[in-house]
């Protein structure tokens, strides 16, 4: 009766049952791998966010398949603003109500069924079950550490088939806060020209530079077809809002004819709703305020995290340009699973293991950087005494 593309396994696995038996009998789990801003002690302007929701033009239906002017002239304000790029055409900008829904469209648009995407390893496990929804196959090209995280180009031109479309990338990486740097972005661009394909730039998270040496945006790229995601998830840390956009540039005939496909994909779903779209101006203005925020605890728990590192020789952290999460390294003496397991029921503490990101092997934990710092400080030093142990 059901669709393979929906055969998942949809039973919880050994570190979500664990998670659930330990908060079953009461106690306070310390959750450092947590995700949800709204969540982590930060202060938000309520009153102007939900002042920003009640405009009385939320009353009339103006259905615009890109998503109304005004939110796309704001999202062209926020890139000229923030990343110097300057009045990009509201005309190639399409809202979306997230990065999730951006990637669909885009998959659609450059896609038939079979064929393949780059993607890089690690990175975030959506991607698969995004792939899984529009029938189409991921390829994956190593990220290579060495004093800093590097895209293997010698592998990316191994991976590649006829049926590539496009390079996925993500910017910084999540998990591992990695930007692609210029002269990787040169050889990303002369690497899409001899293959004919198009680049899927996801920069969720490129306002939370650590280093102001990072590059910067790939909206401006005019080399080849280019296609950017990002929303107020993680710009102004308002998931609940439900807003994200897709920008296209690059060569003139090929924007021309992607965005106007993409149009039709928008219309057919017409996905937006009005309240949020005439809000998006205001909420867009929000990440001024929580950015500081955010960026001061990033800061924090990651000398924190440096400072009892110091005190111990088992675990090392890995090079991190910026995100909100950090890669630990740890001794391997068994599984990530295993030892995410062993910290949740031994020691309350949630972290993420490596392999849920793709890791090539096991030796890696992934940390948030955004909880409490008290909640940060308690449940990191648990977990590096359960390694050191």
């Amino acid at each position: 009766m059901f669709s393979e593309r929906t055969s998942w396994s949809l039973s919880p696995n050994r570190f979500t049952q664990a998670i659930e038996k330990v908060r079953a009998t009461g106690a306070t789990i310390l959750d450092l791998s947590t995700s949800n801003p709204t969540r982590v002690g930060l202060e938000y302007d309520g009153a102007a966010i939900l002042k920003a929701l009640g405009s009385p033009q939320s009353l009339d239906y103006d259905p615009q398949a890109k998503g109304l002017l005004s939110g796309r002239l704001a999202v062209s304000t926020y890139y000229r603003e923030a990343h110097g790029i300057p009045d990009f055409d509201p005309e190639r900008i399409v809202l979306t109500t997230s990065t999730s829904e951006g990637y669909s469209h885009i998959f659609r648009l450059l896609c038939n069924a079979g064929d393949e995407l780059l993607v890089p390893k690690p990175s975030y496990p959506l991607f698969e079950f995004l792939a899984d929804l529009q029938d189409v196959r991921l390829v994956g090209y190593p990220l290579i550490y060495d004093h800093g995280w590097q895209i293997d180009f010698h592998s990316m031109e191994r991976a590649i088939t006829k049926k590539a479309k496009a390079v996925v990338l993500v910017h910084p990486n999540n998990p591992t806060g990695s930007y692609v740097r210029t002269e990787e972005s040169e050889t990303l661009n002369a690497f899409c020209r001899e293959h004919r394909l198009a680049l899927i730039v996801d920069e969720v998270f490129l306002d939370y530079r650590l280093y102001d040496s990072a590059s910067g945006s790939f909206a401006g790229n005019k080399d080849v077809l280019t296609f950017i995601l990002s929303g107020l998830s993680k710009l102004s840390a308002l998931p609940q809002m439900k807003v994200g956009w897709i920008l296209t540039s690059g060569p003139e005939s090929d924007v021309e004819t992607a965005v106007d496909r993409l149009e039709v994909i928008a219309d057919t779903y017409l996905s937006m709703n009005a309240p949020v779209q005439w809000a998006l101006p205001a909420l867009l203005e929000q990440r001024h305020y929580i950015q500081r925020q955010l960026r001061e605890r990033i800061k924090q728990n990651l000398s924190e995290l440096d400072r009892q590192l110091a005190a111990q020789s088992s675990c090392q952290r890995l090079c991190v340009e910026g995100g909100w999460y950090a890669v630990l390294r740890v001794p391997v003496r068994g599984s990530d699973e295993d030892l995410a397991v062993e910290l949740v029921r031994e020691k309350s503490v949630i972290v993420h293991p490596g392999h849920f990101y793709d890791f090539p092997s096991d030796g890696y934990l992934v940390l948030s950087l955004i909880p409490h710092p008290d909640e940060f400080a308690t449940g990191l030093s648990r977990v590096l005494e359960s390694v050191e142990a």
